[in-house]
C-alpha cells in the first residue's frame, strides 16, 4: 500500500543477539517547529542516529527538512539496538521529503558516517536469512558487507555513500549487485591426527567423539599429549553440512568474525579460549548479547581446560549436551586418559 504524501516507510531487519525480525522505518515530515524524534523503543545508538542522519544528508548535498519529523521503527513494542537502522532512516526522510520519488523495493542496512560514508555493520547475514524468507530477495548495504549478503542468494547493492544510494534508487547512477564471493579457504591445522604416532586409544576416542558428535574429556598427569590430542580433533571433524554452513556463518556475522572476502566457512569453527576465561565470554551475553565461546563453536568443536581447582569451562566435544554423561559408553589410556561421555 502506497504511503500518503510526507509519509515513507522503508524495509529494515533488527537483531536481537542471534534473532531478527523484520522492521519498518516510517518517516513523516509535516509543518510544525523545527523536530526531529525516534520512537519505537530505540536504544541509545539508535536514538543518536539522529545527529548522523542529520549531518549525513546534508554532507551529501541533500536537504534536511526543517520541520517536524517523526521516524517510527515499527513494530514498536521491541527495543531496537544498533546502529543498522542509519541508512533506512536517512531513505526515508529523503523519500518523506519529496527528494527521492521512486519506492525503496529491498532491505537498508548500514550505520553513517558524518559525511554521508556507510560504514559496515555487524550480524549482516542473519538479517539477510530473515529477509529471504520473508520473500524480500534484494538488500541495499555498505560495500563490505556486500559479500554476505551476495553469499546468501540475494541481490547485494553495495553502497559506499548516501549519494550513491539515492542516485540508485532515483536511476541515475545504477549499481552493479556485489558478485557472489569464493567460499573459505581450507584451514591447516596445526597437528593431524595421522602425524600422531602411539596413543591409539585416546585416538580412537577422538575419532568416535568426531564421527559421533560427543563431548570428550581428556584426563592425565602433564606431558601425556592431552593438549596435542585435542589440537588433532579438527583434522578429523566431517565438513559442514549446507544449513549447518548457514548458521554457523551467521553466528560469526553476529560477532562481527566474517571474513569480508570469503563470509561462508568452509569447516567447522575450532574454538580454544583460554581456562581462565568468564562464564560470560563462555556462554556470551551482555548488553547487546554477544555470541560467545560456545555459540562460535556451534556446529564445530569448543576446547578448553581443567583448571587445578575443578573449575571446567568449556569440555572439548562437537557438541555440548546436558546430559553429556547419559548413555555412553567410556575409554581410558594410561598415557592419558580418554573418555568419551
Amino acid at each position: 500500500m502506497d504511503a500518503p504524501h510526507g509519509i515513507a516507510r522503508v524495509r529494515t531487519c533488527a537483531l536481537w543477539g542471534l534473532e531478527t525480525a523484520l522492521v519498518w522505518v516510517e518517516a513523516d515530515v509535516a509543518n510544525g517547529l523545527p523536530h526531529f524524534s525516534i520512537v519505537g523503543l530505540p536504544d541509545t545508538a539508535v536514538s543518536e542516529a539522529r545527529e548522523r542522519v542529520r549531518s549525513a544528508i546534508r554532507n551529501s548535498g541533500f536537504e534536511f527538512p526543517l520541520r517536524r519529523i517523526v521516524v517510527n521503527l515499527a513494530p514498536a513494542e521491541r527495543r531496537k539496538e544498533g546502529t543498522g537502522f542509519d541508512l533506512a532512516i536517512a531513505l526515508a526522510i529523503l523519500k518523506a521529503s519529496g527528494q527521492i520519488e521512486r519506492e525503496i523495493d529491498g532491505l537498508c542496512l548500514g550505520e553513517l558516517s558524518l559525511d554521508g560514508a556507510l560504514r559496515p555493520i555487524r550480524g549482516v547475514m542473519p538479517r539477510i536469512l530473515r529477509a529471504r524468507d520473508n520473500g524480500i530477495d534484494r538488500a541495499y548495504l555498505p560495500t563490505a558487507n556486500a559479500p554476505e549478503a551476495a553469499a546468501l542468494g540475494s541481490e547485494s547493492i553495495p553502497l559506499g555513500h548516501l549519494r550513491a544510494a539515492v542516485e540508485h534508487v532515483e536511476g541515475r547512477a545504477t549499481l552493479a549487485p556485489a558478485p557472489v564471493p569464493p567460499p573459505a579457504r581450507e584451514p591447516s591445522w596445526d597437528v593431524d591426527l595421522a602425524d600422531i604416532a602411539g596413543q591409539d586409544t585416546p585416538k580412537r576416542a577422538l575419532e568416535i567423539a568426531a564421527a559421533g558428535g560427543h563431548n570428550l574429556l581428556f584426563i592425565g598427569p602433564p606431558g601425556t599429549g592431552k593438549t596435542m590430542l585435542a589440537r588433532a580433533l579438527p583434522s578429523i571433524l566431517p565438513p559442514l553440512e549446507p544449513d549447518e554452513v548457514l548458521l554457523a556463518s551467521a553466528i560469526h556475522s553476529v560477532a562481527g568474525l566474517t571474513d569480508p572476502d570469503r563470509p561462508l566457512l568452509t569447516a567447522r569453527p575450532f574454538r580454544a579460549p583460554h581456562h581462565t576465561a568468564s562464564r560470560l565470554a563462555l556462554v556470551g551475553g551482555g548488553v547487546p548479547p554477544r555470541p560467545g565461546e560456545v555459540s562460535l563453536a556451534h556446529s564445530g568443536l569448543p576446547s578448553c581446560y581443567l583448571t587445578r581447582g575443578g573449575r571446567l569451562g568449556c569440555l572439548s566435544g562437537a557438541r555440548l549436551q546436558r546430559s553429556a554423561v547419559r548413555g555412553h559408553s567410556t575409554r581410558r589410556s594410561t598415557a592419558g586418559s580418554a573418555t568419551i561421555a
